[in-house]
């Protein structure tokens, strides 16, 4: 079910280009929830696939992921931006996390959230739920509001390119720093040209970057508090976990530049397929009834926190441009 959605979400992009297709695969696992005589199989048979999509294939893309980084072109920016671009994440993730705990959002989803809208968009989700034993009905919720403005902002910050008084280079900055997911801020940036799309692209990758450490951070936090996933065999789990790990090594793997471009964009073919069928099964999670019963709070965290991480960028794009 998880590789039909994919196929389908690929069509759904092949068709309207503007439409990324990791969030194409999101909504339609949402639907697939929902639709009669579909909702049936989504919610038993189907569901331990789409559960193992959600959670193993995630953990393979986000391997995949640290394909896309090189340590060169993160220091060809230059230390102010790679300053900036830490700032804007601390500031987002830290108002976030507090402003969801005082707005009373259940569970880990103030975590869930601050690190989606902070980092990476759904991959930072799926990173962190893997740690922190996330309720799976949290994590989907958490997914479906952070893909819901990552794909406005493909909209609405086109529009403000001109009336911020931002140049073609300083606008795809802004987006690479305040835009949740890879494919979002690629649609959002590309419509100002090839100069953007580079610079947000790097600057994006700046903010994959720090997924490691906040996996790591999390992944402490959560064994100091004695929660969290625990094995079968009683012990927990590393405090740095596999798939971090293999997260960095591909960026070492990208940085030594023993990898042909083709095999580059193979991997990052793989990557987008595997991301793809995770947030299908994450997607197919989400609940409209219960996310209705909490939909006013979690809706003002959203657009709070989409405001916080633009506002930041923005100025720390003036600071250093």
């Amino acid at each position: 079910m998880a590789a039909g959605g994919v196929a389908v979400a690929w069509a759904v992009h092949r068709l309207v280009p503007a439409v990324p297709m990791l969030t194409a695969a999101v909504v339609l696992g949402i639907a697939s929830a929902h639709l009669p005589g579909v909702r049936a199989a989504v919610r038993g048979a189907a569901r331990p696939g789409l559960t193992l999509a959600g959670k193993r294939l995630m953990r393979i893309g986000v391997v995949l992921l640290g394909l896309k980084l090189g340590l060169d072109d993160v220091l060809g920016l230059g230390w102010a931006t790679a300053a900036m671009v830490v700032a804007v994440v601390a500031a987002t993730f830290w108002g976030t996390l507090w402003l969801g705990r005082r707005l009373g959002l259940r569970g880990d989803q103030p975590l869930l959230i601050a690190t989606g809208y902070s980092i990476c968009g759904a991959s930072a989700i799926g990173a962190v739920s893997e740690v922190s034993g996330s309720d799976e009905e949290d994590v989907a919720t958490s997914v479906a509001l952070v893909t819901l403005c990552g794909t406005l902002a493909i909209a609405v910050l086109p529009l403000l390119h001109h009336p911020l008084g931002l140049d073609d280079a300083q606008f795809g900055r802004w987006v690479g720093a305040g835009v949740h997911d890879v494919g979002q801020v690629v649609a959002t940036a590309q419509t100002a040209g090839p100069a953007a799309l580079t610079d947000a692209v790097l600057v994006k990758l700046m903010r994959v970057a720090l997924l490691a450490p906040l996996v790591a951070a999390v992944a402490v936090s959560v064994r100091n508090r004695g929660k969290g996933p625990v094995k079968a065999s009683g012990k927990r789990p590393p405090l740095v976990p596999l798939f971090v790990l293999g997260f960095l090594a591909m960026v070492v793997v990208r940085t030594t530049g023993w990898l042909p471009g083709a095999a580059l964009d193979l991997a990052g073919h793989a990557q987008e397929l595997l991301l793809a069928a995770a947030l299908f099964g994450l997607g197919s999670a989400v609940h409209l009834p219960s996310l209705a019963r909490t939909g006013g709070r979690v809706a003002a965290l959203g657009l709070c926190s989409w405001v916080v991480i633009a506002g930041a960028s923005y100025g720390g794009v003036l600071l250093t441009t």
